[in-house]
């Protein structure tokens, strides 16, 4: 497999993860071709033998904390109307749940979605989602526990069943 195959391999998983990032169709596709250009003009600094996914997902996620940056630098965006486009679409009515998950990823902050993102959506090892983030694994390990609780206690917020009470 030479250099385009290895990295045109990882191009869906990108844009996966690229459109969970950014809530936006548009913005994911720059983000992948930013990515991509970044990865390409660096190759030569992958070393072999190690693992190229989660090498182009640090790119990624390095490109993407950059652009927060230098959005944040402009004007203060809002991201709670961002949708994340998933490959498949759901059931009718498993669409409100997804909906409320999407909602609720918005909802926590940059690092606890991208653990998540990384590890739930795109099944990194707790090893590779650290290299990713550039961060210890205990790191990685916190930041999923209490992504998962706020997405927990976000998700229970918004159901009609948490709020009922029992009349006798």
């Amino acid at each position: 497999m030479d250099n385009a195959d290895g990295i045109v391999a990882h191009i869906p998983p990108l844009r996966r993860y690229a459109r969970a990032l950014t809530g936006d169709h548009a913005a994911a596709e720059d983000l992948v071709q930013d990515t991509l250009e970044r990865a390409w003009k660096r190759f030569r600094l992958w070393r072999r033998g190690t693992n190229l996914r989660a090498w182009l997902f640090a790119i990624m996620h390095n490109v993407f904390l950059n652009q927060v940056k230098a959005s944040q630098s402009r004007q203060d965006q809002a991201t709670d109307s961002a949708e994340v486009n998933l490959p498949v679409t759901p059931p009718q009515d498993q669409r409100l749940d997804l909906r409320d998950l999407n909602r609720a990823l918005r909802k926590l902050s940059a690092e606890k979605r991208e653990v998540i993102l990384l590890i739930g959506l795109e099944q990194l090892s707790y090893d590779e989602a650290a290299k990713v983030l550039g961060v210890p694994v205990g790191t990685v390990m916190s930041r999923l526990s209490r992504g998962r609780e706020d997405l927990r206690l976000l998700m229970n917020r918004g159901s009609a069943t948490a709020q009922l009470k029992v009349v006798k």
